[in-house]
């Protein structure tokens, strides 16, 4: 499994056997091989690893999924999903790729154009609160 080649320095890590329970924010490059159950944010990319599990929305510039996430994730640059991966939630991003083997159950938004990304992920988040408050 390779890094996106631009930046490898990881900045935090919660490691394997570790258990976190609240919303994470963090600056830079974020490795998880623990168990998250809250809401990830970071300025930069996010790892899962092959035994991680997060139960909560992930926002970051990229994204690589390794292990099972249990809720939306949001990376404009790019999204890969492992063929360990499993991920049950919606996907926006420029960029996705899936590997054979990987399970992603959910909607996705995928537009290279940076424009019509923005205009659908708006539309799309508006469209997910009105549903919310409604139900």
């Amino acid at each position: 499994m390779a890094f996106f080649t631009d930046d490898i320095s990881i900045n935090t890590i919660i490691g394997i056997d570790s258990k976190f329970i609240g919303n994470i924010s963090v600056s830079g490059f974020l490795r998880i091989d623990g168990d998250v159950d809250g809401n990830i944010e970071t300025t930069g990319k996010i790892f899962i690893g092959e035994k991680a599990r997060v139960r909560g929305n992930i926002t970051a510039s990229s994204a690589e999924i390794c292990g099972i996430v249990l809720g939306d994730i949001t990376a404009p640059k790019k999204i890969k999903l492992f063929s360990s991966s499993a991920v049950i939630g919606d996907i926006t991003t420029r960029n996705i790729e899936i590997e054979d083997n990987g399970i992603f159950h959910g909607h996705c938004i995928s537009l290279k154009s940076e424009e019509l990304y923005s205009e659908s992920v708006s539309s799309y988040s508006d469209e997910k609160i009105i549903k919310s408050k409604v139900l």
